[in-house]
C-alpha cells in the first residue's frame, strides 16, 4: 500500500530565513520543529522537504555547499531525535548567472514537479498527503499535485495574498499548529474508518457505512542510495554522518526528467481539495455517538481557530498609546494631591488645572480604546 507523506517547505517553515543561506552556521531551527516532525512520524507520515534553491543558479552557493547545509540541518534534527525521510531541491532559475542552472523548470514551485517526482520514487499516495509551507507557491504546488494544503502565516512574517492566489485547505501560525490540524483531520477520518470494521447490527433504519481505510504501515526510513539514472548529470547525493538517533536522509537535486509528467494527470480540483468531507464514503454517519463526538471536535476546532486569529492582535498601536496616556492621568492626579495637601495654603488653581488635565487625558484614553475596538 502506498504511504502518506507531508511535503514541507524549508525556509520559514523548518528553519529561519535570513535571506539566501550559504553557510551551515546560518541554519537555525524554528521553535517546535523537532517535536512536530516526531509527532508526524508517530502517526505514520513520511517527511519530505521540497525546496526551491535558486541560490545555486545565482552563484551564491554550490551544490556541495547546499549538501553541507542540509547535513547540518539533519544533525540539528538528529540531536532532538527527529529526522527527515528525503530532501528534494530545485537549483534552477530562469535568471540565474550559472549557465548550467539558468533555465525554467517544471520542478520549481509553484509547479508540482518535485512533489510528483517524490511520489513516484517513494510510492506516496498524494490524495492522503499534505503540503505545508509559508508561501502561496507551496500551496499551489500542493493543490496541483493533489494534496491537502496548510499555509503557515507567522506573526513575524505574515503572508500577503492576492485574489489570484489559491485557497489553502487550512491555515496555521506555525508548524506545531499545522501538526494539530493534521492530527485532528486524521482522528475525525479514523472514526469513520473504524465504523466499517464494526459488525452491522440489524435495526429498522441503520445502514452499513462504506469508508476507505487510511491506516497504512510505514516502512523503515530510506537509506541514501545512488540517484536514478537521468540524462542530466547535475544530480548529487549527500550522505552525512547523522546522529545515531536519526536514520540517514537522502538529499536529491531534482532535474528535468526525459519525459515531463503532466501535472493535470494527478491534479484534483480546488473544490475537491477544499471540501474533502464531501467524499461519498463519509456521507453516512453510523452511530449517534460518533456524530456527537465529531460535532464536539468541530466546535472545539472552531473555538481554537477563533482564538488563534486574535492571538496576535493583543498588541496594537492604540493600546500602547492608551497605556502611556493612562500613566499621564495618574501623574496629573498625583500632582493635584501634591498641590492640595503638600502646599500651605493649598494652590487650588493648580489642583483644578491638574484635575482638568487628568479628565481630558482620560477621555482620550477611552476614545483610543473605542477606536481600537471598532477596528
Amino acid at each position: 500500500m502506498k504511504q502518506k507523506a507531508v511535503f514541507l517547505d524549508r525556509d520559514d517553515t523548518l528553519i529561519e530565513d535570513p535571506g539566501y543561506i550559504s553557510h551551515p552556521s546560518q541554519v537555525k531551527l524554528l521553535p517546535g520543529v523537532s517535536e512536530a516532525l516526531i509527532e508526524l512520524h508517530k502517526i505514520g507520515y513520511l517527511l519530505v522537504v521540497t525546496t526551491n534553491q535558486s541560490a545555486i543558479a545565482r552563484g551564491m552557493v554550490t551544490e556541495d555547499g547546499l549538501a553541507q547545509i542540509h547535513h547540518h540541518l539533519e544533525m540539528l534534527l538528529g540531536n532532538d531525535g527527529a529526522h527527515l525521510d528525503r530532501i528534494y531541491y530545485c537549483p534552477f532559475h530562469p535568471n540565474g548567472v550559472v549557465p548550467e542552472y539558468r533555465k525554467e523548470s517544471d520542478l520549481r514551485k509553484p509547479s508540482p514537479g518535485m512533489i510528483l517526482k517524490a511520489a513516484a520514487e517513494m510510492e506516496i499516495d498524494l490524495e492522503r498527503s499534505w503540503t505545508v509551507g509559508n508561501s502561496y507557491r507551496d500551496i499551489e504546488a500542493g493543490i496541483r499535485a493533489g494534496c491537502k494544503t496548510i499555509l503557515i502565516r507567522s506573526a513575524a512574517r505574515p503572508v500577503v495574498g492576492t485574489p489570484s492566489d489559491p485557497t489553502p485547505f487550512q491555515k496555521a501560525v506555525n508548524i506545531k499548529e499545522a501538526v494539530n490540524i493534521i492530527k485532528m483531520y486524521d482522528r475525525q477520518h479514523h472514526v469513520a474508518v473504524e465504523s466499517k470494521d464494526e459488525p452491522v447490527r440489524p435495526t429498522l433504519s441503520a445502514e452499513p457505512s462504506v469508508q476507505s481505510s487510511m491506516t497504512p504501515s510505514r516502512p523503515a526510513a530510506p537509506v541514501a542510495v545512488a540517484p536514478p539514472a537521468m540524462k542530466d548529470t547535475s544530480e548529487k547525493r549527500m550522505t552525512p554522518t547523522v546522529s545515531p538517533k536519526a536514520p540517514p536522509v537522502e538529499v536529491k537535486a531534482v532535474e528535468e526528467p526525459a519525459a515531463q509528467t503532466d501535472p493535470l494527470a494527478v491534479k484534483t480540483t480546488q473544490a475537491e481539495v477544499a471540501h474533502p468531507a464531501a467524499e461519498p464514503g463519509e456521507r453516512l454517519t453510523p452511530h449517534a455517538g460518533n456524530q456527537t463526538e465529531a460535532l464536539l471536535e468541530e466546535i472545539l476546532r472552531q473555538l481554537r481557530a477563533s482564538r488563534r486569529e486574535s492571538l496576535f492582535d493583543e498588541f496594537s498601536f492604540w493600546k500602547f498609546v492608551s497605556g502611556i496616556l493612562q500613566v499621564v492621568v495618574i501623574f496629573c492626579l498625583l500632582m493635584s494631591l501634591y498641590f492640595l495637601l503638600g502646599q500651605t495654603p493649598p494652590k487650588m488653581d493648580a489642583v483644578h488645572l491638574s484635575v482638568q488635565y487628568a479628565m481630558v487625558v482620560q477621555l482620550m484614553v477611552v476614545a483610543f480604546f473605542l477606536m481600537r475596538d471598532r477596528k
